[in-house]
């Protein structure tokens, strides 16, 4: 059986990690996944919401699963992880200042990011309800750890194929892109701990970088 790349990584960094609570527990006196080579890994297809499939996912959501749609909303226009998301407490949303505060985010730190207008009033939309602890939660009052209950039926009722939960993440950068925003601050939006992440969105800019070639002839 063959494995991808970045499956035999995960595997290695798990060996690796045992070993070394053997070490120090003294059961083994090596780690030999240290002499494992890490294999290089593709940097994976980008596949972000075109505007018809959002129009048919939306009016699957507002249909069948009407209480969903400011999850839904959420993730797209914060690019918030799935785990940051569904994680999310009302102390984190300052309606004030217009932020969500994420304490401990995937890559180690922490982060804030800003809320847009159509942001608030979908986050409104759950604060007027009155609940408490989780933003997110299900029609039991219930925290919802995933979406996966309701988002994969809407996906495949709406026939949006390839497309997972994630992907709303890789919408919200490729929009940020598309709409001409800049790599750097692409980058700290999405919590991204190197660029070299947040460049593989690079390549959707090329309408900007035309116009702005352009101005070379004005």
């Amino acid at each position: 059986m063959l494995f991808r790349s970045a499956t035999c990584n995960r595997y290695k960094a798990l060996l690796s990690k045992t070993f070394k609570l053997a070490l120090a527990s003294g059961k083994v006196t090596s780690n030999p996944a240290r002499l494992v080579e890490a294999r290089k890994e593709s940097a994976g297809r980008i596949r972000y919401l075109l505007p018809d499939e959002e129009v048919r996912i939306r009016e699957v959501i507002m249909r069948r699963f009407p209480m969903h749609l400011p999850a839904f909303i959420v993730a797209l226009k914060t690019g918030m992880r799935l785990s940051e998301q569904f994680s999310l407490e009302w102390d984190q949303v300052d309606f004030d200042r217009k932020r969500i505060y994420l304490d401990m985010t995937k890559n180690g730190s922490s982060r804030e990011i800003p809320i847009s207008r159509t942001c608030r009033e979908a986050i409104d939309t759950l604060y007027g309800t009155g609940q408490k602890g989780r933003v997110f939660q299900s029609k039991y009052g219930e925290p919802l750890n995933n979406p996966r209950g309701w988002f994969e039926l809407a996906i495949e009722e709406a026939k949006i194929p390839d497309f997972t939960w994630h992907c709303l993440r890789h919408t919200f950068c490729s929009r940020l892109i598309m709409k001409g925003v800049d790599l750097k601050t692409a980058q700290t939006l999405m919590g991204h701990k190197t660029i070299s992440m947040t460049a593989r969105y690079a390549h959707l800019s090329a309408p900007h970088l035309d116009a702005a070639i352009e101005k070379l002839d004005e």
